[in-house]
């Protein structure tokens, strides 16, 4: 974990509100792992106090870059922002994802919106290809589909209104192809925590292991506020794990869903 000042080498639309944020890091870049994030602040605006986290979506040298979604002041400020210019970021942070080894279980990723950031380094840095399951309301919200077909995956897509790929949500076609076959296969996914526990509960129902990046709100980003903690098992009960630190990505067995004892 670093605390540096990072310049903005790029901040560009993608798609209807989201943006991809390119920054210099030479002292951060080569440290993260597929699924940390970075705890970001915009110096500009000074009466935001707490940082924002971002998922860290690509590395390349001495850069990395996120993808955020305009949605409110702080984000509002950072799409005006331009090459040059500069933020505060602590990062790499949290606990990702375990690439798998070579010769090891084939991935599926599953992804919902810009949980896909998350998931694009696991992507390139897993020895095996698979598949990414990837999941939106409409067409404009499925982000860096050929990014990954670029690697070498196959992709497989479904929004809600059916605007791109098939209809429903994005765990119908992961459904399918795990009852097709599930020997072999390990799931990976990062989304919203309607989607993640449909994905936990799958992995339960066809025996699959699983790990999942929990999309928890936090403020401090390094375990001290205890804002982000979810429930996971202990022994016989459960008690409460921080997902800016030993997570954001648990063992999908480990989590204890909302109503459940």
């Amino acid at each position: 974990m670093i605390e540096r000042t990072v310049q903005i080498l790029a901040n560009e639309r993608v798609a209807d509100q989201y943006f991809r944020l390119v920054l210099r890091a030479p002292e951060i870049a080569p440290l993260v792992q597929p699924g940390q994030f970075a705890h970001v602040r915009i110096l500009r605006l000074k009466e935001a106090l707490l940082r924002r986290p971002f998922s860290i979506f690509q590395v390349e040298g001495d850069t990395f870059s996120i993808l955020y979604k305009q949605v409110g002041k702080g984000t509002e400020v950072l799409a005006q922002m331009a090459p040059g210019e500069t933020l505060s970021a602590i990062a790499p942070l949290g606990k990702g994802f375990a690439v798998p080894p070579p010769g090891g279980e084939t991935p599926l990723l599953v992804a919902g919106g810009y949980g896909m950031a998350a998931m694009y380094l696991l992507a390139k840095r897993s020895p095996q290809k698979g598949i990414v399951f990837v999941g939106g309301r409409r067409q404009v919200d499925i982000l860096c589909a050929d990014d990954f077909r670029e690697l070498g995956w196959e992709v497989r897509i479904a929004t809600e209104d059916g605007s791109l790929g098939s209809k429903g949500l994005v765990t119908q076609p992961l459904r399918a192809e795990l009852e097709r076959t599930t020997a072999g296969r390990r799931l990976y996914a990062c989304g919203p925590t309607p989607m993640l526990r449909a994905v936990g509960l799958l992995a339960e129902e066809f025996r699959v292991p699983a790990e999942l990046s929990m999309d928890e709100h936090m403020c401090c980003g390094v375990g001290v506020c205890l804002a982000c903690v979810i429930r996971v098992k202990s022994g016989d009960g459960w008690e409460y794990q921080r997902t800016c630190t030993e997570g954001p990505v648990f063992d999908a067995r480990q989590i204890v869903w909302e109503g459940q004892p």
